[in-house]
């Protein structure tokens, strides 16, 4: 018997263990090397010089441009997670009762699954100030368009909108199996108590599909601070830094300055501060998540 349990055991770590070999090569290593060489100088070639807290001061010096970008990340997701979140949920429950809803769901999805740089490659062509397609269908009905790219004022707003196309298939995905997980019980209740259509989605769908709200809005808040891809082909940071997000600093710092102290630095301060905030989501979330049980 005790063998067995031994032999079960065994084959356990055995499946498990592609996973956590992936976790500990790709994930915990490289997180560790990356905090130890936040306290160090080094430009790829010399040897690494420990200098202290230097780098974490430096990024916090007025030459810095850590605030910029981390203003920049921030106005970027407070444009994308919030619209992304609420049309994620609508499209999803239009979606819910169609017929051929897998069709649907596969043709909302497919820009998930496609490359990035082909996806920037094509939103930079819709978005051309001078013969771009959205600005050449504001004038037709009179409306003079922006320059997406090049305005600083709006750049991040351009970005974020392009990011959301993108990332809406996956999120109404997520949406759609927490729409089909509910127990129809629960309708045929409210049906028998009166609710109109409006009263069930806001007393029933919308409190039982919490926590894959929660799940949803924890996912797009980490991806909003990992953007980068876009940003480095659509506009490379500019113009004048007005897209220049941390990941992007964090690039530009290692591989471009080869500081590669203070990119470190700023991926720990980065993972910081996604730290405390989804540790404060999970804190606040007893307040509006309603779990099952």
């Amino acid at each position: 018997m005790a063998n067995k349990k031994v032999k079960d055991n065994l084959w356990g770590y055995f499946f498990i263990a592609p996973q956590m070999i992936g976790f500990l090569v790709f994930s915990l290593i490289p997180t560790l090397a990356a905090l130890v060489l936040s306290f160090f100088e080094w430009d790829i070639v010399s040897t690494p010089k420990f200098t202290k807290l230097n780098n974490f001061k430096f990024i916090f010096q007025s030459g810095s441009d850590f605030f910029l970008a981390l203003k920049n990340t921030v106005i970027y997701i407070i444009y994308t997670v919030p619209i992304g979140l609420f049309l994620a949920l609508i499209f999803a429950v239009l979606l819910n009762n169609v017929a051929g809803k897998m069709i649907y769901r596969a043709i909302f999805f497919m820009p998930t699954i496609t490359n990035s740089v082909a996806i920037s490659l094509v939103w930079m062509w819709l978005f051309n100030g001078d013969f771009g397609v959205i600005n050449t269908v504001l004038k037709s009905i009179g409306i003079n368009g922006p320059q997406w790219l090049t305005d600083p004022n709006i750049v991040m707003l351009s970005i974020s909108i392009m990011s959301i196309w993108w990332g809406l298939g996956y999120n109404i995905t997520i949406f759609l199996a927490g729409l089909q997980s509910i127990p129809h019980v629960y309708y045929e209740a409210a049906t028998i108590d009166g609710a109109n259509a409006i009263q069930k989605f806001f007393n029933v769908t919308v409190p039982l599909i919490s926590p894959t709200t929660f799940f949803v809005m924890i996912m797009s808040l980490i991806n909003g601070f990992q953007v980068f891809d876009q940003i480095f082909i659509m506009t490379n940071g500019g113009p004048a830094k007005a897209s220049y997000s941390l990941v992007f600093y964090i690039y530009q710092s290692g591989f471009k300055d080869f500081q590669m102290g203070i990119a470190t630095s700023v991926s720990m301060m980065m993972f910081l501060i996604i730290m405390i905030i989804t540790i404060l989501q999970f804190k606040f979330s007893n307040k509006w998540v309603f779990y099952d049980r």
